[in-house]
């Protein structure tokens, strides 16, 4: 329970925050930017096999590695978790994808700091309160 009620925590945080941002705010962004490349319907089991990975890694490069308490470290190093991981998708799609907008790309990975860091923040929270 000590590992998996964090690691909970970092994939619905993660899975709420995608289905606002994805679904609703920034949908009509990605479909002016690539909806020439957006299916119909979303991929459901490769969008939760994304969502229980990367929660796994960030239980193990950020919130385990924190000290009791340490939240806020936690949000940051999320946030840098975040910008590593949606920037090298982001700098991937531009490297081999025709018309991949770059603005896009600075959107994308500013909402991968964002939520990120929250989700982070949610599971050291989490750990924390199991002690």
């Amino acid at each position: 329970m000590k590992l998996f009620l964090p690691w909970l925590a970092i994939v619905l945080t993660m899975m709420a925050l995608d289905v606002i941002w994805i679904g609703v705010a920034a949908r009509p962004l990605y479909t002016r930017g690539i909806g020439h490349l957006m299916a119909e319907q979303p991929n459901f089991v490769a969008a939760v096999a994304f969502y229980l990975l990367f929660a796994i890694g960030v239980m193990a490069f950020v919130v385990l590695p924190r000290a009791p308490g340490d939240w806020k470290m936690a949000a940051a190093w999320g946030g840098l978790f975040g910008f590593m991981t949606y920037m090298t998708y982001d700098l991937t799609n531009l490297s081999t994808l025709r018309d991949w907008p770059l603005g896009l790309s600075f959107i994308d990975t500013a909402w991968g700091v964002f939520a990120t860091g929250l989700a982070a923040t949610m599971g050291k929270l989490a750990a924390d309160k199991l002690g």
